[in-house]
């Protein structure tokens, strides 16, 4: 494409009435969704971009940025499952905080991007753990003042307790965490996912049902003592919700699957 013309239809865009920018907005994002389920995190990257010209939009700013944060915040989680280098692990959560932070900037008592920014924090200071504890401890203080003050500000949050219940299944007890703890806080939040109405707006977050699932999965398979049974319903109950989910179905399903015929 001629560069003047791409650049003309990016001002076009801007300059268009709020209406046609909310649209290609809105299919951007749920291009990035549907790319986090994918584990497609070359395409992450390149939605990340696409919603760039937006970042100062007055109405959508705080949102573009949040789900540009998505973006990079599922690009590194799918990386850890991936393998993928730790620079470049580093480098998604470097700038998934940043995104966060930048709609933070816009909206201070936005919740969601509070929780993401904990949670890229948090992950950031494990990667770091072995070589770097200073800087890692740094992050990590800084991920639990976040999620402190965000699950104040939204304590019914279904996807703040999806990032706290993370944060307790590999804490010990006498730092507030626990197995038995976190599941007890991702079941929390399913209920509360379950009995949220569908936002009318389709940039304001939303997700967290098909999430919880995954992660009372997870944890029932991974728990000290073991429930392959709730763990391969949960599972099968995050497939019928989303299909394509590249790590339930490729990664956890079988591990599930491994671990009933006792391998």
């Amino acid at each position: 494409m001629n560069v003047v013309f791409a650049a003309a239809i990016g001002i076009s865009l801007l300059t268009a009435p709020l209406p046609a920018v909310r649209e290609t907005v809105t299919s951007i994002v749920h291009k990035i969704q549907r790319a986090d389920y994918e584990g497609d995190r070359p395409a992450l990257r390149h939605l990340h971009a696409e919603l760039a010209p937006f970042v100062h939009d007055p109405a959508l700013g705080s949102r573009v940025e949040y789900w540009r944060g998505f973006a990079m915040w599922r690009k590194a989680l799918n990386g850890f499952n991936d393998s993928a280098d730790r620079a470049e692990l580093a480098e998604d959560l470097t700038q998934c905080v940043e995104d966060f932070r930048n709609a933070l900037a816009h909206d201070p008592m936005f919740a969601d991007a509070k929780g993401g920014a904990a949670s890229c924090l948090v992950n950031h200071s494990l990667l770091l753990m072995k070589s770097d504890s200073v800087r890692a401890r740094e992050l990590f203080i800084q991920s639990v003042d976040l999620l402190k003050d965000a699950v104040a500000e939204a304590p019914e949050n279904a996807r703040l307790l999806w990032v706290q219940g993370a944060n307790q299944f590999y804490n010990p007890p006498e730092r507030g965490g626990g197995q038995d703890v976190a599941i007890a806080t991702y079941e929390r939040g399913l209920k509360l996912a379950r009995g949220q109405r569908r936002a009318s707006d389709p940039l304001e977050p939303a997700w967290g049902e098909p999430e919880l699932l995954m992660n009372l999965a997870f944890a029932n398979l991974n728990k000290s003592s073991r429930d392959v049974a709730a763990a391969e319903r949960y599972a099968n109950e995050a497939l019928a919700r989303v299909p394509y989910w590249h790590y339930v179905r490729d990664i956890l399903v079988p591990q599930i699957r491994k671990a009933k015929a006792g391998l």
